[in-house]
């Protein structure tokens, strides 16, 4: 019904696309209450604010800590639930990550498919419904900026404005997701004071930046030599063997006569899907504690990864065996860091939406009573979605996308977190095909131009369907 008008927009969905991925809008601290979220994510909100108003539809910036681009009337309120921030940019990337490049029928770009890309889908199949045909129900794209993070921008909504009455999130996959894990950031801190005076000394630690809800690429790590005793040419040595023994991506690099740098290399990948990646921190970590204490330096902290967490995707080595139609539980090593002589290291874990995140706490504190100067502390815990299959809004977006795909694909239940769960009655959707790899959190992050446009058709229909 609404194909044509999608088509004819084509040019303007692609070059607004690539005009709001040009706005790097990473996470900044601010001390201004008026960008509580940094310079680019307000000039992210502004953009999309302007291009609304620019469009026909009404706007409101809700004190810079999200927005909304609203039309229609009528007492009930269909959500379309999105964000313009993204994750920091990390290594590997051959095209520049904040130009908006098109090349071979890809928009390459930080956010081109998370989420920037079906916010402007999105919004223009808002457009081509206020143009073509008239909707029971109010239509309204809210705009957060702080989902990378934390959800402070969905929580200032929450508490300030209305809720939806029914609607979508097209930050995940296709046909549409009926179930999302339960999310939750475990944090283990070491006072490591108590290690300056040990043979060899951890003094520096760099993962570049990387956010913890993403397989970390790289992480290096500098050591200085505290005892004569030691001779860097044979540390160098055992180090080596114990690299090839494990078979590691990890380089040494001899700075001078007592101090060596370690470098250890993995493969990115969302957290949501840790197998997929290959993570730098965790075998660094290994490596560490095998060395450290063949030197008579036994850091705690090291000790307890090593043990309970070593290649553990799956919580299987913490006796959490815990999996049910949603998935099994996994953990991501995302942070490895020493601050004001902290050793810190931050795990994200997806938990399974039948699993208690009281299970998993009571077993980690459990197993680091032996670790007495450990301290865990969790963070960022949101819970899980679970809708039933059969559910309207279910059957309904599964159909839509079914119906233009010619697919018969089932509703799928996912590791990833959307703004979905922060409302009742709400399902992400697309813009993900079946079948592709995912892009989300990747260098040269990309959304196939193709995908962008079905994806802006499926949504017009859909909140068509919602709306009418």
């Amino acid at each position: 019904m609404f194909e044509k008008y999608i088509d004819k927009y084509k040019d303007q969905i692609v070059s607004q696309t690539c005009r709001l991925i040009q706005i790097p809008s990473v996470h900044e601290e601010s001390n201004n209450p008026e960008k509580p979220f940094g310079e680019n994510a307000n000039k992210a909100l502004e953009y999309m604010l302007n291009l609304g108003e620019s469009l026909g539809f009404k706007t409101k910036n809700i004190d810079g800590y999200c927005g909304y681009i609203e039309f229609g009337s009528g007492d009930e309120l269909v959500g379309i639930i999105g964000h313009l921030d993204v994750v920091p940019v990390g290594e590997g990337w051959n095209h520049s990550p904040f130009a908006g490049t098109i090349r071979e029928g890809k928009i390459y770009g930080r956010g081109a498919i998370d989420d920037k890309g079906p916010v402007i889908a999105s919004l223009y199949a808002m457009k081509a419904i206020m143009e073509n045909c008239s909707v029971n129900k109010r239509i309204r794209l809210i705009l957060g900026l702080n989902e990378e993070r934390d959800w402070k921008c969905i929580d200032y909504y929450k508490q300030r404005e209305e809720s939806p009455t029914i609607g979508f999130s097209p930050d995940a996959d296709f046909p549409c997701i009926y179930a999302e894990k339960g999310v939750m950031s475990i944090y283990l801190k070491d006072d490591c004071s108590s290690y300056l005076n040990e043979p060899l000394l951890i003094e520096s630690i760099d993962c570049k930046n990387n956010a913890i809800n993403v397989v970390p690429k790289e992480c290096s790590v500098q050591i200085k030599i505290n005892n004569s005793q030691i001779n860097i040419e044979e540390l160098c040595t055992y180090i080596s063997s114990q690299i090839k023994k494990f078979k590691f991506n990890i380089e040494i690099k001899k700075i001078d006569n007592e101090k060596i740098n370690i470098t250890s290399y993995g493969t990115s990948a969302h957290a949501a899907h840790p197998e997929l990646g290959n993570n730098a921190i965790s075998k660094l970590l290994v490596l560490l504690n095998r060395v450290l204490s063949h030197y008579n330096t036994n850091i705690g902290l090291l000790h307890l990864f090593d043990n309970y967490f070593f290649t553990d995707y799956y919580g299987e080595k913490l006796g959490l065996n815990t999996e049910d139609e949603s998935g099994k539980l996994t953990i991501n090593v995302g942070t490895f860091s020493l601050v004001d002589n902290t050793f810190q290291i931050g795990l994200n874990l997806r938990v399974p939406v039948t699993c208690k995140f009281s299970t998993i706490t009571d077993k980690l504190r459990q197993i680091s009573i032996s670790y007495p100067k450990i301290v865990i502390k969790t963070a960022n815990v949101k819970e899980p979605l679970y809708i039933h299959k059969d559910n309207y809004l279910v059957t309904t977006l599964c159909d839509i996308y079914n119906k233009f795909t010619g697919k018969n694909q089932e509703p799928i239940a996912i590791g990833g977190a959307t703004y979905a769960r922060a409302f009742d009655n709400c399902i992400s959707f697309g813009p993900n095909m079946p079948g592709n790899k995912d892009m989300c959190h990747q260098a040269d992050e990309f959304i196939r131009i193709e995908d962008l446009i079905l994806a802006s058709k499926i949504y017009t229909e859909a909140i068509y369907e919602l709306a009418k």
